[in-house]
């Protein structure tokens, strides 16, 4: 029963943050665009490329949250365990880069400097988050841990090879 809760949990606040973030703002701010790619033609691709391959590891980083971690994302339904598999093996902050991969995505779809600003604006809003309230609410939670994991995986710069524990 936990899993499932964990699931629906996790696809509510899929919905809820990175839906908003990525998807519902990003489009108030360009809806007024008729024409759904750029005016730089060369750039459509590697915006789809960037919202197709940052759209599948959100999905696998948040189902990790569910599967492995049996809880969700957000702050008021944390997971049971510490999640450290899969995409986590490679950088921390997985759903983050994500987010902002799928933002700089629809940047280059749409040739939007707008969107280029709210990706900055984003960015640090997540940076602050992390550092002065997850990284610390992880730190009390799961204790040597999180630390043993915080110093063998960065937390922005993907390491190339996975982490093992």
């Amino acid at each position: 029963m936990r899993r499932v809760s964990a699931i629906a949990g996790s696809a509510l606040f899929f919905i809820a943050a990175p839906g908003m973030v990525a998807g519902l703002l990003p489009w108030l701010l360009t809806h007024r665009y008729r024409l759904p790619w750029s005016t730089l033609p060369g750039l459509v691709p590697v915006g789809w490329v960037l919202i197709v391959v940052a759209t599948t590891l959100l999905l696998h980083a948040f189902a990790r949250f569910a599967l492995q971690g049996l809880g969700t994302p957000a702050p008021v339904a944390p997971t049971e365990r510490l999640v450290v598999g899969g995409v986590y093996r490679h950088v921390r902050n997985p759903m983050y880069l994500a987010v902002l991969s799928i933002i700089l995505g629809q940047a280059l779809l749409f040739s939007s400097w707008a969107l280029v600003a709210y990706a900055v604006i984003a960015a640090a809003a997540m940076v602050s988050f992390v550092k002065f309230h997850e990284e610390p609410t992880l730190a009390r939670r799961y204790g040597v841990d999180y630390e043993a994991y915080r110093r063998a995986v960065p937390g922005w710069l993907p390491r190339l090879t996975p982490w093992r524990e």
